[in-house]
């Protein structure tokens, strides 16, 4: 079996902007190459979750989504470093397009997404992690199994906050995905 890095998109390997529709109304965060280059080169594979409720909010359409997941991802490629894909819940119960208006068990903090990659990519969830920067990545990665990780980069310091109040505890800490990988390895 695999073991994997389950990665959050916005303000986890892209600066936080709100919903965005174009790779050009963010920035990758510089260090997240190195990251996910460290990450391959340990056997790990390195898996892109994000919820996008942009697409029921008719924000964003599928299509614009899919293209900036394939941009980020040529992004690493050229750096050698490869983010196997992206799953993505286009969902929400307040959405505006029908198709999309639901909830769904896609949707963070249901563990949907990490247990579907599970599947495809024949990943030990026990054996992996979760990162990102807000409480439903957190929550996600423990209802999947995973140890997770909070980065207090983008919401990240906001939710170190908030997971103390809700005595939720991740299993590590970071200021960015490099430095947690670090510790990983450390380990």
């Amino acid at each position: 079996m695999n073991r994997a890095i389950f990665l959050d998109r916005d303000g986890t390997i892209i600066e936080e902007r709100g919903y965005i529709c174009h790779l050009s109304e963010s920035e990758i965060f510089p260090f997240a190459f190195e990251a996910v280059r460290q990450m391959n080169q340990h056997h790990f594979k390195v898996i892109g979750i994000t919820n996008q409720s942009a697409i029921a909010r008719a924000i964003c359409t599928q299509e614009q989504v899919e293209t900036m997941h394939a941009e980020i991802r040529e992004a690493f490629l050229q750096r050698q470093a490869v983010i196997e894909t992206f799953y993505y819940c286009p969902y929400h119960a307040d959405g505006v397009v029908e198709e999309f208006k639901k909830n769904h068990p896609w949707r963070k903090p249901s563990p949907g997404m990490l247990l579907q990659a599970a599947v495809d990519y024949n990943i030990d969830l026990l054996e992996s992690y979760m990162m990102g920067d807000d409480t439903i990545d957190i929550q996600a990665g423990k209802n999947a199994g995973c140890k997770t990780v909070l980065v207090l980069t983008g919401k990240g310091r906001q939710t170190r906050e908030k997971l103390k109040q809700n005595r939720i505890s991740p299993d590590l800490t970071a200021e960015n995905i490099l430095i947690a990988f670090n510790k990983i390895i450390a380990l």
